[in-house]
């Protein structure tokens, strides 16, 4: 049986101009090719520049999102913040136009179930929070003043709007 067999054409050796460019000639560039994919089909792994490239980009990636993880808990510790000290105040405002006298300390919050609890400063991860006493008298019969505001007992600042967190 005789398979026809097809003829290879011959390359003059001369370089193909496409456009502007010149290339290399078409039998270099197709033994390259077919050379380049039974390498590829042969080995059946990536080499160690691909590997290494990847990896690069993985670590940049993670890089990138760390550094974002950090920077949105940040966040949230101050959304926290803010909440309990709003909170706190509008209970300590309550205790005050209820019983016509400051809450002396905030424990006098929970007793009085204004409060639930005392929350942890999302800061400093305690429940040391700095208070702040009125001058003010709210009533004639009233002998002392009491607290009129809560701060965080933090010294750090905020990176977001650059105020301390002790003047929030």
């Amino acid at each position: 049986m005789c398979t026809a067999r097809q003829r290879e054409r011959r390359s003059t050796g001369r370089t193909i101009r496409i456009g502007n460019r010149r290339a290399l000639p078409e039998d270099f560039v197709k033994r390259a090719h077919t050379t380049a994919k039974r390498r590829r089909h042969a080995n059946g792994g990536f080499t160690l520049l691909e590997l290494m490239i990847v990896a690069a980009i993985i670590v940049v990636l993670a890089t990138i999102g760390s550094a974002r993880y950090d920077q949105a808990m940040v966040r949230a510790h101050e959304a926290a913040l803010s909440q309990d000290l709003s909170e706190m105040n509008k209970a300590i405002q309550n205790y005050t136009a209820d019983k016509e006298a400051a809450p002396t300390s905030l424990d006098d919050l929970v007793q009085a179930q204004y409060l639930g609890r005392i929350p942890k400063d999302p800061i400093t991860g305690n429940t040391d929070w700095t208070t702040e006493n009125c001058d003010l008298l709210v009533n004639a019969d009233q002998t002392s003043t009491g607290i009129c505001s809560v701060h965080s007992s933090s010294d750090k600042v905020s990176p977001f709007t650059n105020t301390p967190y002790s003047s929030w």
